[in-house]
């Protein structure tokens, strides 16, 4: 049994497997298929958080691999009135083939991973993404190789990607991990007090890879010959008390047709969403040629799909 709780639970030849599979389930979706490594199980989607895409993505993913979805609201559960995440995790092991945890402390997935009895899925922490950023990476991949799954991994070695805003937040340390991981170059701005913390910089070293990302406040610096523009809300859920300040703090760093100029010309704008339009980006920038933001909103369907196929080999 193995679980998915960070970008380097898969090595790089598993990734490019998880590529492959999503490609191919991308490609053949909706056609007839004998391929359900979910069929008769039952799978958890356990929320903490509101959600639109990784909710719906995984509860449709979970149905085409010929699964069960089953919705669990936190707020419903026995856990919001002192019920132990250990004796959750153990119950909900009884009853499910896997459980998708969406959550605030990264911690809470690692003790439902390591208490209960069935495969554990990162489907957002505070501390990470790896859905995400593995739906980023994919995306990506399909443009920069023409298409072509066996080159998924050579296309992306020796980008580089600018992520703006709030480089403390989990996008930014699931970039920093993934990054490394397929030799990527990662440059962040942002301001000096949303640096990345040591977290993640221990985790690279635990995951022995060598960093491959800098950090800079010079946001035009960080963007320029970048193959990739990326930037993510500069207000997370429970983070509202600190709105005005982070707005005021963070406002140099807004992705704008300006900013965008100083890339590459062929350079590619991305987004987890949702979008706060004349926040982190300007309007202009979301609709424009560059961005591609509804095929990585797309792709993480297809990608999810791949790392629950892979779990259950």
């Amino acid at each position: 049994m193995r679980h998915f709780l960070k970008e380097t639970d898969f090595t790089r030849e598993e990734i490019a497997g998880v590529f492959a599979t999503a490609a191919a389930m991308k490609r053949d979706r909706g056609r007839c298929s004998s391929a359900q490594p979910l069929a008769r199980q039952s799978w958890g989607l356990l929320f903490f958080k509101k959600s639109t895409r990784t909710r719906v993505s995984f509860q449709v993913g979970v149905h085409e691999l010929g699964g069960q979805p089953v919705m669990l609201n936190a707020d419903e559960l026995q856990l919001s009135r002192g019920e132990s995440a250990a004796d959750t995790a153990r119950v909900l092991s009884r009853y499910l083939h896997g459980l998708v945890l969406r959550c605030y402390s990264h911690s809470l997935l690692e003790e439902f991973a390591q208490v209960g009895s069935v495969p554990v899925v990162n489907a957002l922490s505070d501390y990470l993404h790896p859905c995400q950023i593995y739906t980023d990476f994919f995306t990506l991949a399909e443009r920069w190789s023409g298409g072509n799954p066996d080159r998924y991994l050579e296309s992306l070695k020796g980008r580089k990607i600018a992520f703006l805003g709030d480089t403390a937040c989990n996008m930014a340390n699931s970039f920093i991990l993934g990054g490394a991981l397929l030799g990527v170059e990662v440059v962040l701005a942002g301001p000096e007090d949303y640096e990345p913390g040591g977290e993640i910089r221990t985790q690279l070293k635990s995951d022995g890879l060598a960093p491959t990302w800098s950090f800079t406040t010079d946001p035009v610096a960080a963007v320029r010959g970048a193959d990739m523009v990326y930037t993510d809300v500069w207000v997370s859920m429970g983070m509202e008390a600190e709105k005005a300040e982070r707005l005021r703090q963070m406002q140099p760093y807004q992705v704008n047709t300006g900013l965008m100029r100083a890339a590459k010309p062929e350079a590619l704008f991305m987004h987890c969403l949702p979008a706060h339009a004349g926040e982190e980006v300007a309007q202009e920038v979301l609709d424009s040629p560059a961005s591609i933001i509804f095929d990585q909103a797309e792709n993480r369907l297809h990608t999810q799909k791949a790392i629950l196929a892979h779990l259950a080999s």
